[in-house]
């Protein structure tokens, strides 16, 4: 399962990483339990919700169920998700990364992730 994770480099700007979760097929294809610490649902009418640059409040995995967000680094990379898609919040320090609500309405769960969590086995 593919996922795009952002995280602070050395200079203090977001990068985008490519990232698959390793699925094995038992009962169609799942992943390996991943421990969380906690879950927030949220909603918009995608009104034009915009935010500048700012870092990740903690790090967790973005569920989009419905809409369109496009997620903006500060060299001016720009990436989409919808309907989905999963993408991973982590860049906690630095420049961090602009959000901006293309379509809706936004239906997204966010999946709090430990601070040790290690996406290194997550890397092809």
């Amino acid at each position: 399962m593919k996922v795009t994770r952002f995280y602070t480099g050395d200079d203090g700007r977001s990068r985008f990483e490519d990232l698959d979760i390793t699925l094995t097929e038992q009962r169609g294809r799942r992943s390996d339990p991943i421990d969380v610490t906690g879950l927030l649902f949220r909603e918009s009418d995608a009104d034009a919700n915009f935010l500048e640059l700012h870092p990740a409040p903690r790090r967790q995995l973005i569920l989009c169920m419905a809409g369109v967000v496009e997620i903006e680094l500060g060299d001016g990379e720009k990436r989409r998700f919808g309907p989905g898609d999963v993408y991973f919040a982590d860049d906690l320090t630095g420049e961090g990364h602009r959000h901006r609500e293309i379509s809706g309405p936004v239906k997204h769960a966010w999946v709090f992730l430990p601070e040790d969590f290690d996406a290194s086995q997550w890397r092809a």
